[in-house]
C-alpha cells in the first residue's frame, strides 16, 4: 500500500496526519473543484415532473392534459404504483438548456391569458432553480375549460 500523504508517519502505533500547513490551507486532494469532478444528466422525466407540480400549484389551472390522456390517465391513475403525474407535459433536456410543452385545462372564469403567465412564471422558476438548466421556452396549449357543474371525466370503476 503506498502512502500518498505528505509528511504522514506510518509507524504500527501511530496515525496518519497531514503537515500542518496543508490541514490550515485546507487543500484537498486531487486538485481543482469537486463541482467540476464529473457530469450531471438529469432526465426529462425528472424536468416534466418538477413542471407539473409547478403548474398544478397555480390558481387556474385545473387538470393537466387533454381530455383522451385525462380519461387514460385516470385509469392508469387506479393500478397501483402507476400514477402519472407528468400527463400534459414534454420537455426536451439539453445539457444546459430545457424548452417544455404543457398542455392544461383551465377553470371557467379564470383570464386564460393571466393563467398561462402564471404557469409560465412559475414553472420557469421551480425547474431553473431545481435543475440549474436555463428554460428556453414554455409552450402552454389550454385544451379544454371546466365548467363549474361539468363533472371530472372520469371512466367509471368496473368494481364495486
Amino acid at each position: 500500500m503506498t502512502d500518498m500523504t505528505e509528511g504522514a508517519s506510518t509507524g504500527p502505533d501511530t496515525e496518519k496526519t497531514l503537515p500542518e500547513s496543508s490541514a490550515r490551507k485546507g487543500t484537498r486532494r486531487g486538485g481543482g473543484d469537486p463541482a467540476t469532478r464529473g457530469r450531471t444528466t438529469i432526465a426529462d422525466g425528472v424536468v416534466e415532473k418538477i413542471a407539473a407540480l409547478a403548474a398544478r400549484d397555480v390558481v387556474g389551472v385545473h387538470a393537466m392534459g387533454s381530455g383522451a390522456s385525462r380519461t387514460f390517465g385516470a385509469v392508469r391513475d387506479r393500478v397501483p404504483g402507476s400514477k402519472s403525474v407528468t400527463r400534459g407535459i414534454k420537455a426536451e433536456v439539453g445539457e444546459v438548456q430545457t424548452a417544455l410543452d404543457l398542455e392544461i385545462v383551465v377553470d371557467y372564469g379564470v383570464p386564460i391569458a393571466d393563467v398561462a403567465r402564471d404557469v409560465r412564471e412559475n414553472v420557469i422558476a421551480a425547474v431553473e432553480r431545481m435543475t440549474g438548466l436555463e428554460v428556453v421556452e414554455v409552450n402552454i396549449a389550454v385544451s379544454d375549460v371546466k365548467l363549474p357543474d361539468e363533472e371530472d371525466e372520469e371512466p367509471e370503476s368496473r368494481l364495486q
